[in-house]
């Protein structure tokens, strides 16, 4: 597919705004984190500018962006319509724990609730975005089982090493919040990884003899060309990008995506001295990776019309 980049960055941006506030309403509700109310104000802050930024910028590829508010009719059947209204109704909590715990100071009762609520949603939100991609079996790279678990799980480690910045700059980092952010992020490589081995096995079974049952008598291909020049459908739907630059892209996401950000966020715990630096790169390093891993997961998947043009890779 061909890879947008206002849906990478809204992917990206609100996965990572989400995971920071399930982070911040569950630590607050257990009182782990600061009590200090510009702390929460900053915190909560960061959390909705990312969401409501990635939320904004999702409307870029839309031809008639003014009809975006159209999507939240069909939350029936759609789960883009379902992330629309989840979204939604994540700001109502988030607003009573960011002005509890921001403005007013308080971080007990009413606003504890809040944000175990605003947690669950958040968690909810990140879940229904992960589906309106894991949903379509057409796009076999996508209706993959670790599909919503690669977005909550990626999710949860961005919000956790955005956290640990945040504490970095206010109290320091704590060892619960270095250990939650390593475990988050070694889990979404586990994840990853099992992710990236599926495709692969995916991709070497769905060929043009597998989807018309033909492929038991021998070689399958049509026997001319649909087109005989590429089209909006090719460009779309098959996006190409070379096997040796899919790998080095896909070593690149691991070193920024997992490895980096774990060794600095040891960094600032074991030197607190150095701890905000080294919190700022790994949320710097993070986020570099998480739009590498985000583009290749659009480049990578084609749709299954491609095989209709050719191609023996879905």
């Amino acid at each position: 597919m061909h890879p947008a980049y206002s849906v990478i960055f809204f992917t990206t941006a609100s996965g990572a705004g989400l995971g920071l506030l399930v982070w911040l309403g569950l630590g607050n509700a257990f009182g782990l984190l600061p009590k200090d109310s510009w702390f929460g104000l900053f915190g909560v802050g960061i959390a909705v500018a990312l969401l409501t930024a990635g939320l904004l910028s999702s409307t870029a590829h839309l031809g008639r962006p003014e009809r975006a508010w159209r999507a939240f009719s069909q939350w029936r059947s759609s789960w883009l319509s379902r992330e629309g209204v989840a979204a939604v109704l994540t700001y109502i909590p988030t607003a009573v724990l960011g002005i509890g715990w921001g403005l007013m100071g308080e971080t007990g009762g009413i606003v504890a609730i809040a944000g175990v609520a605003a947690a669950i949603l958040a968690a909810v939100t990140i879940y229904t975005t992960s589906m309106i991609y894991a949903s379509l079996p057409t796009i076999r790279a996508w209706h993959q089982p670790t599909v919503p678990l690669v977005y909550i799980v990626l999710g949860l480690a961005s919000g956790a090493v955005l956290l640990t910045l945040l504490l970095a700059l206010f109290d320091g980092v704590p060892t619960w919040a270095a250990a939650v952010a390593i475990v988050a992020i070694l889990a979404a490589f586990a994840i990853k990884s099992a992710y990236w081995s599926a495709v692969a096995n995916e991709r070497k079974s769905y060929t043009v003899g597998a989807a018309t049952g033909l492929g038991r008598i021998g070689k399958v291909r049509p026997l001319d060309p649909p087109h005989t020049m590429a089209n909006f459908v090719m460009r779309e739907m098959g996006f190409e990008v070379a096997r040796k630059h899919a790998e080095k892209l896909r070593g690149l996401a691991k070193l920024a995506l997992f490895v980096l950000p774990v060794l600095f966020v040891i960094a600032a715990l074991l030197f607190p001295v150095l701890a905000p630096l080294a919190a700022l790169l790994a949320v710097i390093s993070m986020a570099f990776g998480l739009v590498t891993e985000r583009w290749l997961f659009f480049a990578e998947a084609e749709h299954v019309s491609m095989l209709f043009y050719g191609k023996d890779a879905a």
